[in-house]
């Protein structure tokens, strides 16, 4: 199992006990075990009892169970529980907005025993009849069953590319005219499938497909291959807009040749949108996009001060080994005790211990960060005392998300006028398939980041690649600058910078608007005259 389906059978395994009423220790221990694991992408198969108990929150009891699940792909308690459940009732658990307690009166007390019987009776208003349901509620369930049933049989891009790379790999040893195509070339988050194009009709393509996800094979002659990647790569409106019907009928040894063909300048995979692109790519105005390789640095990270898992060190060291010239760090502050915020003792400690990483890692520079929560109210959690001895801060949202626009729009403006923000934090909230971000209005929050002069993040982990690189151009538009920041929990999480990198050149982002492409320098001087 990965460590991804171990934690969501530990979640589930918490839901569970907690819908039955079981003992409330258990619970909290396994939804624990659930959070922890969540951040951490480490390989946990093979590992000893001794050896996993040696990571931050896992009990002997948590690590037995994670071997149990390794070796069966369940456990005892597990089968119990859902062997005393309806599966109706185990799908209503994975619906927003109801935790198990609630899950629990809907069975119990309206006798509901699936999602589509839940449906019909918000629709005939029955949960009122409930203690501690109202309208609002349900409401808010019919919006996450919609979303739900509208997100059923998506995947994020970064699953469908790990089963996609090994096939293209193997394509590639029978012939060099194979392609990813479709959104899956677009780059695009989220996608349904993933298509392939072969430049080859004689190869057989049986073995190649997938159980996972869905598998669309375009199997073409070589000489109109790259004549069907811009096809089937862009979106109608892009091909309207680039005139593609009058393509001349020839072979093309390249897909800039084609583009040349029409009197427009090579558009990147990532931009065959039909939106902003069109234009400038008829002006031959299409800026240098940004590159992975641009950035200098990495921002927005956490380490076992709070939820991370791995030591301030760790992550130090294994950044300056990765090439950059700095760090942020960014652990959670004192409201997000859930995820072990920071409190003052805490900060002062932390930043002793990256005075003395400074010192050893020169002229490698940890910057002294924190993730601070904003308040129901717009107000960072900490007081301008300490506020002021952090080099930035990234200011985000993590609870009470269920606004409407009106008051998100209003709680974030008051973050972004506090002096001492630095970053605006994954805008939205949003997670990809997960729950949607809570309603804002983007121009606002954009106009107000460009008036306090605050940097807006590209949170890059692929679950949330927020903001939406939609509104980029907009953000350009106005002077605002993106900081593609990986969120990174563990070592493995820097990688993610790929991810947001992708979408980034999606909105048109440059090396000159992107803040972390920055060198060393320029970032202490930036920092010093926010003070």
């Amino acid at each position: 199992m990965t460590t991804e389906d171990i934690a969501d059978a530990f979640e589930l395994t918490s839901k569970l006990l907690e819908l039955h009423n079981e003992n409330s220790f258990k619970v909290k221990a396994m939804a624990t075990a659930a959070y922890r694991l969540s951040k951490t992408r480490l390989d946990l198969n093979d590992k000893s009892v001794e050896e996993l108990t040696q990571l931050e929150g896992i009990g002997k009891g948590i690590a037995e169970k994670i071997i149990e699940l390794n070796q069966r792909d369940s456990t005892k308690e597990l089968d119990e529980l859902l062997s005393k459940t309806p599966q109706g009732v185990i799908e209503m658990l994975g619906i927003k907005g109801i935790g198990p307690k609630k899950v629990r009166q809907l069975w119990k007390e309206l006798e509901l025993e699936s999602v589509t019987e839940l449906l019909y009776a918000c629709h005939e208003n029955r949960l009122l009849e409930l203690k501690g349901f109202g309208e609002k509620t349900q409401q808010t369930i019919i919006q996450n069953i919609e979303f739900k049933k509208n997100n059923a049989g998506k995947f994020h891009f970064s699953y469908a590319e790990k089963i996609a790379k090994p096939i293209i790999n193997e394509l590639l040893k029978l012939t060099d005219y194979v392609s990813l195509t479709g959104a899956m070339y677009r780059k695009c988050e989220v996608i349904d499938e993933i298509d392939i194009l072969v430049g080859d009709e004689s190869i057989e393509l049986d073995d190649y497909y997938s159980e996972l996800i869905p598998i669309n094979f375009i199997q073409v002659n070589e000489t109109v291959f790259y004549r069907k990647l811009v096809e089937t790569s862009s979106t109608k409106e892009h091909l309207t807009g680039i005139n593609f019907n009058a393509l001349p009928i020839k072979k093309y040894n390249s897909e800039k040749d084609i583009y040349s063909s029409l009197n427009f300048q090579y558009c990147e995979p990532e931009l065959r949108e039909g939106l902003f692109e069109l234009e400038k790519a008829k002006s031959n105005t299409l800026p240098h996009l940004i590159e992975l390789t641009d950035l200098k640095g990495i921002l927005h990270n956490h380490s076992t001060y709070s939820d991370g898992l791995n030591t301030l060190e760790e992550m130090a060291v294994y950044c300056k080994e990765l090439g950059y010239e700095y760090l942020g760090m960014c652990d959670h502050s004192k409201s997000a005790s859930y995820a072990g915020g920071l409190k003052v003792e805490d900060i002062i400690l932390q930043h002793n211990d990256i005075n003395k990483l400074n010192e050893k890692l020169f002229p490698f520079k940890v910057f002294k960060g924190i993730e601070s929560d904003i308040l129901g109210n717009g107000d960072l959690d900490y007081e301008e005392d300490i506020l002021k001895s952090f080099d930035f801060i990234v200011a985000s949202i993590h609870s009470n998300l269920k606004m409407d626009e009106e008051r998100a729009t209003l709680r974030l403006l008051k973050a972004i006028e506090n002096p001492y923000t630095t970053i605006l934090g994954h805008p939205t909230g949003r997670l990809l398939l997960g729950r949607p971000g809570y309603p804002i209005d983007h121009k606002k929050i954009i106009d107000a980041c460009a008036a306090n002069g605050v940097i807006i993040e590209l949170n890059a982990h692929p679950y949330r690649l927020d903001i939406d690189w939609r509104w980029i151009p907009y953000c350009l538009e106005k002077g605002v600058m993106i900081s593609i920041n990986p969120d990174a929990h563990q070592l493995k999480g820097y990688h993610d910078m790929y991810y947001g990198t992708q979408v980034a050149r999606k909105g048109l982002l440059t090396k000159e608007m992107c803040f972390n492409s920055k060198t060393l320098s320029e970032i202490e001087s930036y920092f010093q005259s926010r003070k």
